[in-house]
């Protein structure tokens, strides 16, 4: 009997493919540095929040994190830069960060959700060294997965399928973490204290998803990057200016997320705490999983709707739209009393049409890392010097730059709009909140998205993306390949002579 999963392990390859076998390997590293960063950024503001600084402290936390953020996005460009000057056996420029790291930042993972002194301000201290600390190595073994990506062919199409694939992982590992919320409902129902629960997952997706990253090492890198003696990390950043791509992705990203927000763990906590068929961490799993299906599935299908879209630019925008008109209508239908959102039928209704939109915007980032793969080509044209490292720092810059203003503004809107409060030793600190609280969270939920798709549709409508004009930069550089290496040959030749 033929093997059904044999497609997955294949191991054909030619010039212009990559086999299946080293795209599997590759996505299973990249679905495992996402499930522990997945944990480790989403879970540990909360957890210090209510089990390690409750009470007049509280509001330190996600001041910290902001600044921690900040930090991460700084040490991202400073990595990027250090990778691409940094000496490399041949084809092995990314190999070592997802090598050698992996079991540091898995221990380091666990350890942040370990603090349990008496003092705060001890407790503090403890999140900002650990915090940092892994940020800082993260951020290696992140430039180490993502910039394979640019390496991984010379041919666009070829590109654009490991990405899809890898993004497929990643993707998958960013939701891994999300199933924490049913699991803490579960445990905490036996008896199980919460600070227990978080501890033991951040062992489980810490250590464990670490251990899946080391398998992105089996993946071949396959256009070398060669570092030139004069190249210089201040070199490195004004090529950047180079990538007009680059620039407005990153800025679409950011002011992307510029808009009132609340963190889902708080809203899911509150509207659901009374709810009979399930409670709040239930739900949001709930939530994350079934307004993801569509877009779990067109995942799979991402380039040819890209394609039937009329590129990756058009793809973005239309994603956009979809995304826009599904939370509005949301909106309206969850405050009609019949259908309302925290209602077990509402939920539903509410999940089935974010649900929609979301199979137009699973690709968002495929379309991203292929649009900056690809001008990564046209830099190394107009410059002669390649930009891995560079470029994808200069994308999870523009992630970890959005991370910051999530956090500051979840911030804001959760203690200084909405006055959250948090009561050390009130067990039912959830329920005890402002009427202001409970009136405004499902309109920032819902609608607050919607502020910063319109921005961000702005900015990317000016990116530019042009099939004629990437094939016709890759013959340019296969022509300049070809010339450098038989003037290698040649003069490999006359050394011998």
């Amino acid at each position: 009997m033929k093997n059904p999963l044999g497609f997955l392990f294949s191991k054909y390859e030619d010039e212009t493919h990559v086999s299946n076998r080293e795209i599997l390997s590759y996505a299973t590293g990249a679905t495992g540095s996402a499930i522990t960063s997945g944990f480790a950024t989403g879970r540990v503001t909360f957890f210090y929040e209510n089990h390690v600084v409750p009470g007049k402290n509280a509001h330190f936390v996600g001041k910290i994190m902001t600044a921690s953020i900040v930090w991460d996005a700084i040490n991202d460009i400073l990595v990027g830069g250090f990778v691409d000057r940094k000496q490399h056996k041949p084809y092995q420029k990314m190999k070592p960060y997802v090598t050698y790291l992996p079991p540091v930042i898995g221990g380091l993972s666990a350890a942040m959700f370990l603090a349990n002194s008496q003092s705060d301000v001890f407790n503090l201290v403890f999140l900002i060294l650990t915090y940092f600390f892994w940020d800082l190595l993260y951020s290696f073994e992140e430039v180490g997965i993502w910039g394979m990506l640019a390496l991984s062919s010379p041919h666009s199409h070829e590109r654009a399928r490991v990405t899809q694939w890898v993004s497929i992982g990643a993707s998958l590992g960013g939701y891994i973490p999300k199933i924490f919320p049913t699991v803490w409902d579960a445990l905490k129902n036996t008896g199980v204290a919460e600070r227990y629960i978080f501890i033991l997952f951040a062992f489980v997706f810490g250590i464990g998803g670490q251990l899946m990253t080391m398998r992105a090492t089996k993946f071949r890198e396959r256009v070398d990057s060669p570092v030139q003696k004069d190249e210089s990390f201040i070199k490195s950043l004004t090529v950047l200016r180079h990538n007009p791509t680059l620039i407005l992705i990153g800025i679409a990203k950011i002011i992307h997320e510029i808009y009132p927000r609340i963190n889902r763990t708080y809203f899911y906590q509150s509207e659901f705490r009374n709810n009979e068929k399930f409670k709040g961490g239930t739900a949001e799993t709930l939530y994350d999983t079934l307004s993801s299906i569509p877009g779990a599935c067109s995942v799979f299908f991402a380039n040819k709707l890209i394609d039937k879209f009329g590129g990756m630019k058009r793809a973005l925008l239309i994603s956009q739209v979809a995304i826009i008109a599904a939370r509005i209508i949301a909106y309206f239908v969850g405050i009609v009393p019949s259908m309302k959102y925290n209602t077990f039928h509402g939920f539903l209704i509410m999940c089935f049409i974010i649900g929609l939109s979301s199979a137009f915007t699973s690709f968002m980032d495929i379309a991203h890392r292929s649009l900056i793969n690809d001008s990564v080509d046209e830099v190394e044209l107009k410059t002669g010097l390649r930009t891995e490292g560079i470029s994808s720092s200069a994308l999870s810059f523009s992630g970890k730059m959005t991370r910051s203003l999530t956090s500051l503004i979840s911030n804001l809107t959760l203690f200084n709009f909405l006055g959250y409060k948090v009561i050390p030793g009130d067990e039912d600190y959830i329920a005890h909140q402002s009427p202001k609280f409970y009136k405004w969270q499902y309109p920032i939920f819902i609608l607050g998205p919607v502020i910063g798709e319109a921005l961000y549709m702005i900015v990317i409508a000016f990116v530019k993306d042009d099939k004629e004009h990437k094939a016709e930069v890759e013959r340019q550089l296969a022509e300049r390949r070809k010339k450098a290496a038989m003037n290698e040959s040649e003069l490999a030749e006359a050394d011998s002579i």
